[in-house]
């Protein structure tokens, strides 16, 4: 993984590698939907639609959850090597914010 920052934003650029599991991920999610569609046209008892809706849910916590992971991370290494930890720290505390409002 490798960032660049400027204009106080800190931008992340996975190789190959580090996109596949954020990408199975969401592809996965994204078979999850379909299933929920298909459910909600068979007219299927509406516990199990809610049950595939909370999975969901939590699929795409998760996968916010590794992208958020990866910008503290980065954000971290931008500090240590910058020696702009206020800057930093104000980075972390964006994405952390933009994090909890999802929730």
């Amino acid at each position: 993984m490798d960032y660049t920052y400027h204009d106080g934003r800190l931008q992340i650029r996975r190789n190959d590698d580090e996109k596949r599991p954020i990408l199975q991920r969401l592809k996965r999610i994204e078979g999850q939907v379909r299933g929920l569609q298909a459910m909600v046209q068979e007219d299927r008892y509406c516990l199990d639609e809610v049950q595939q809706m909370n999975a969901i849910t939590a699929a795409v916590r998760e996968a916010a959850l590794q992208l958020i992971s990866d910008h503290l991370d980065a954000s971290v290494n931008y500090a240590v090597r910058s020696k702009d930890q206020d800057g930093a720290v104000e980075e972390m505390i964006r994405v952390l914010r933009a994090a909890l409002r999802q929730s």
